[in-house]
C-alpha cells in the first residue's frame, strides 16, 4: 500500500476515536439510530457519504 493510503487509514481511525472519545453518548445514539434503519436506506448514506467524499478529495488534490 503506498504511504499515502496508509496515512489516510490511520486519520479515519484518529477521527473515529476522537469522535469516542469526546463524545460517547452521542456516538451511541448515532449507532443506535444507524442500527434502526432499513438495508437500503444505510446504503443510501453510506453512497452519499462516498460520493461526497471523493468529491472532496478530487476538490482538495486537483
Amino acid at each position: 500500500m503506498s504511504d499515502a493510503l496508509l496515512s489516510a487509514i490511520c486519520l479515519v481511525a484518529v477521527l473515529e476515536g476522537l469522535f469516542l472519545f469526546a463524545a460517547p453518548d452521542g456516538w451511541r445514539r448515532a449507532a443506535a439510530q444507524l442500527h434502526a434503519m432499513p438495508n437500503r436506506q444505510l446504503r443510501l448514506v453510506g453512497a452519499i457519504s462516498v460520493a461526497l467524499g471523493l468529491l472532496a478529495l478530487w476538490w482538495v488534490r486537483r
